[in-house]
């Protein structure tokens, strides 16, 4: 078929698909193309594009790349229209906490003692997060290099699937008027732009309370350029290495839930054709590693050959937002409500509160049974668990009316790195933060704390206070709840910074392992190889806006268009030729 012909039939054919979309948005039925690995995958088989990780930037890559070229989705986890109702607002932390082996969410701990997790699932952590949509600032845009016309359209092109704005009740009316009582002004209403003051985002739950999720962004894919296959773990990106030539990726070997290995082959057919890890910020750096590329030594000692790339940045840069938070129990109903309101001082840390959300007994229990096997696994103590649970039950009955606020470094310069802990990708690497390292960041932590205080105790928000308690006061509360593994310290009810430190929590916003520079190009194509990009949070020096969703979404899209252009160049190039 004529080359151009072949295109305007492309072209009518993803028109048709579009206009007649919301045949593919019935979720009970399914993408048609979702599939899993077990059942339906070969043992090998051939793509423009190999997306490893079908999570919050792939989703949005892979759905742009099927509009010209096939594209297959590889990820680890299941789909979450498998059991839809576990996404809605009032499941938030059932589905969250949730630990069991075949759950959306795997426990992992830092080895600076904080609990964090890892989506495992189809839209990543979208299924999984307090769903506030917010943009980058403008700052931030300009730093990396994008074009601003091109990120202020992929970023609408999110909006349109997913975000809704948040129905502003009880509580977070009061959270409002005492950020502002306290001076951070103006309000700016609701609006996805990162503006100073305090304002109402977006949400990606709908006024129904049902979570609308990344995967959601597959409705703009082509059915039949696109495959994505489920529970398919990748154990290894795969190379041709010839004489002097730079190291290709050539495809990747994927294992379904039987223990099968299946081969999947970039098609041989064009020289632009990728891999493409999104796979994030934990297993991004941690699958490079178990490919061969990494620090040289660190591979040696975990037997990983052959070395494709000695690389000694893979793993570094590692960065999380430290997070700590008060909890404020209520003599007044609360509602049931996530993050729809933010506090953006001028000082380096952001401020966000919920309410209302019921955590039944037998959940933190379990949770903290996964913790303490997962410590037992690790060959960690688990002493440091067992003190909380005397006043654990006492605590946690008084959470379901209660709100909550929590500061979040912004930009923090605390670095740590990542390690590999054995050779199973499914396994947790080892993973350090060095949270509060830097005197900055923890002095940016003690005016987020106290500018939380001075909210807690505004008139504005009294309502919602008992008598005669004071937010320095509720600071006692978080100590006596197991949220990490940190040891505490007689001082950190009047020493701020000991507090930051006893208390640190994630806000699940961790970047680094691949960043831009000094692991990938500006291009997101990574240093020394080709046909290999990473696109995700890994590539982050530092995270965008007050929450990183909304960003990391823009830029699938952002780059599936700009891999699409260089295609399409590419194609008209060679037909003129």
């Amino acid at each position: 078929m004529d080359f151009h012909i072949f295109r305007l039939f492309r072209l009518i054919s993803v028109a048709v698909f579009i206009l007649h979309g919301s045949c593919y948005s019935d979720k009970a039925g399914y993408y048609s193309f979702s599939k899993d690995a077990a059942t339906s995958a070969p043992m090998l088989s051939h793509f423009d594009y190999i997306v490893i990780g079908g999570g919050t930037a792939g989703c949005a890559l892979a759905a742009t790349l099927s509009q010209n070229a096939t594209v297959l989705v590889l990820e680890r986890g299941g789909s979450p229209y498998d059991n839809p109702t576990a996404t809605d607002i009032g499941n938030f932390l059932h589905t969250f906490l949730n630990t069991t082996p075949n759950s959306w969410s795997q426990l992992f701990i830092s080895e600076d003692g904080v609990f964090n997790s890892r989506a495992r699932v189809l839209g990543g952590g979208t299924v999984l997060n307090a769903g506030f949509y917010s943009r980058a600032e403008d700052d931030y845009v300009a730093e990396t290099g994008w074009v601003r016309e091109e990120v202020a359209a992929a970023y609408e092109w999110v909006e349109k699937k997913l975000v809704f704005q948040p129905q502003i009740k009880g509580w977070q009316t009061a959270f409002i008027d005492g950020l502002l009582e306290v001076g951070v002004t103006p309000y700016n209403g609701f609006t996805y732009e990162h503006v100073h003051g305090t304002k109402v985002g977006g949400t990606i739950f709908d006024p129904d309370g049902r979570r609308h999720t990344a995967a959601n962004l597959l409705e703009y894919a082509d059915p039949q350029m696109i495959t994505v296959y489920l529970h398919a773990s990748v154990h290894k990106i795969l190379f041709t290495t010839t004489g002097n030539m730079r190291p290709k990726a050539n495809g990747v070997i994927f294992r379904d839930t039987n223990g099968v290995f299946h081969t999947a082959k970039l098609a041989a057919h064009s020289a632009l054709n990728e891999v493409i890890l999104s796979a994030g910020a934990i297993a991004s750096p941690q699958l490079l590693m178990l490919s061969g590329v990494g620090p040289a030594s660190h591979l040696a000692d975990h037997g990983v050959e052959p070395v494709i790339l000695d690389q000694p940045m893979v793993g570094q840069g590692m960065c999380d937002n430290p997070m700590n938070a008060v909890l404020i129990p209520s003599p007044e109903p609360v509602e049931v409500s996530l993050a729809q309101v933010a506090g953006i001082p001028h000082f380096g840390s952001y401020i966000e509160g919920g309410s209302g959300l019921s955590v039944s007994i037998s959940l933190w229990h379990s949770f903290y049974g996964a913790v303490i096997n997962l410590l037992n696994e690790m060959k960690l103590p688990t002493k440091t668990l067992s003190r909380f649970f005397k006043l654990l039950d006492l605590r946690v009955n008084v959470t379901t009316q209660a709100g909550r606020m929590v500061q979040k470094v912004d930009w923090p310069i605390s670095r740590g790195h990542l390690e590999l802990r054995n050779t199973n990708p499914d396994d947790n690497p080892s993973v350090t933060f060095n949270y509060y390292q830097e005197q900055e960041d923890l002095n940016n932590c003690v005016e987020g704390l106290s500018t939380i205080i001075k909210v807690i105790d505004s008139k504005k928000y009294s309502k919602y206070m008992f008598p005669g308690v004071t937010g320095r006061g509720l600071l006692d509360f978080i100590l006596g709840l197991p949220i990490n593994l940190r040891p505490r310290h007689i001082n950190s009810l009047f020493d701020l910074k000991q507090y930051c430190k006893d208390t640190v929590m994630t806000i699940y916003h961790y970047h680094g392992g691949c960043q831009v520079g000094k692991v990938v190009d500006n291009d997101y194509k990574v240093l020394g190889i080709d046909a290999l990009r990473v696109i995700d949070a890994s590539t982050f020096l530092k995270t965008p806006g007050t929450n990183p969703q909304a960003t990391i979404m823009m830029l699938g899209r952002y780059m599936g268009l700009k891999i699409l252009r260089e295609r399409a160049e590419f194609l008209e190039t060679k037909e003129e030729l």
